[in-house]
């Protein structure tokens, strides 16, 4: 008969065994497509923080207005929007704005509003989740209600009836992060409620229940540790989303404000040139496409990394 002593290990060196391989976050983003999906993230983040510099390269900014780049019509003169030397995105219709300036200057607005949303969003919904899954009871219904409303609030409505209330010498960027953020938390905190009963139910913490530790000392060293690559890859995999919805909110209008760029109002102003001018559409198209698919490759990396499943097959 196997004793004790002599079946811990082997039932260790099975569970060793059967656990798959999993390739580190490094060796993961070696891969062709997650490391030309980190390059895009890293230069739109830099075209973003140096777009004045960048835009000064052109000669050029996204505020003056080129009326000699019109043609009577108001739309770019010249082949494929106005392309020249002198602009080299060509240039805005109805206004003659460069539109290489545009796409820089775009950039600050939607990676700003979308990390800040993302941040603000994963700061409620982690402290929501974890106090829900900890404390349960009369907490975890409460949050779950909260959760509910949030979720059944139809979000498109109350942006744009929100817009309406607030004048417009509003910060508009502070006033997107808000409502995007504050719209965005309820998935992040049901999936952290969800691990967050998982782990408190563990020998490790209900001896430290037991031994009196506070619920801050739980929350900080032995919750939240072990929530931390989940909620890392929820807020990378949602991140796209809330560029798409300051995109969707000046696109739609009530978002960014001329003439701040942004390219959501950029994508709104091309449709009506599209039969005259395609090529209006298809820079801030392709930036705001490239940076939201960039990004969604990172949180499939980033899961698959940090799975401790190893990942999908």
């Amino acid at each position: 008969m196997m004793t004790s002593s002599e079946a811990l290990p082997a039932e260790a060196a099975a569970s060793h065994e059967e656990r798959p391989a999993r390739p580190g976050v490094g060796r993961a983003f070696l891969r062709p497509l997650p490391l030309a999906a980190a390059v895009v993230v890293v230069l739109s983040v830099l075209g973003a923080l140096l777009a004045p510099q960048l835009a000064a390269l052109s000669g050029n900014d996204p505020f003056t207005y080129h009326s000699d780049a019109l043609a009577a019509d108001t739309s770019p003169a010249g082949a494929f929007g106005g392309v020249s030397g002198a602009h080299w995105f060509g240039v805005e219709p109805g206004t003659g704005r460069d539109l290489f300036s545009l796409v820089l200057y775009g950039a600050r607005v939607s990676l700003l509003v979308g990390l800040a949303s993302t941040v603000l969003a994963t700061l409620i919904g982690v402290v929501l989740g974890i106090v829900a899954g900890a404390v349960g009871g009369l907490v975890e219904k409460l949050v779950d209600f909260a959760t509910d409303v949030t979720l059944g609030f139809p979000f498109l409505i109350f942006a744009i009836a929100l817009s309406a209330l607030f004048p417009l010498e509003a910060p508009r960027a502070l006033l997107l992060t808000l409502v995007i953020g504050m719209f965005g938390w309820p998935g992040i905190a049901r999936v952290v409620a969800a691990e967050t009963r998982v782990i408190v139910q563990q020998p490790y913490v209900v001896a430290s229940r037991v031994m009196g530790a506070r619920f801050g000392h739980l929350f900080r060293h032995q919750v939240l540790p072990n929530v931390a690559s989940t909620v890392i890859v929820y807020s990378c995999i949602s991140l796209p989303g809330r560029i798409a919805a300051e995109a969707t909110l000046s696109f739609l209008g009530v978002g960014m404000l001329p003439p701040t760029p942004s390219w959501g109002r950029s994508i709104g102003d091309a449709i009506g040139w599209l039969l005259v001018d395609p090529a209006f559409l298809l820079f801030p198209a392709a930036a705001l496409f490239l940076v939201t698919f960039s990004f969604n490759i990172l949180g499939d990396t980033l899961r698959d990394a940090l799975d401790p499943r190893g990942g999908r097959a």
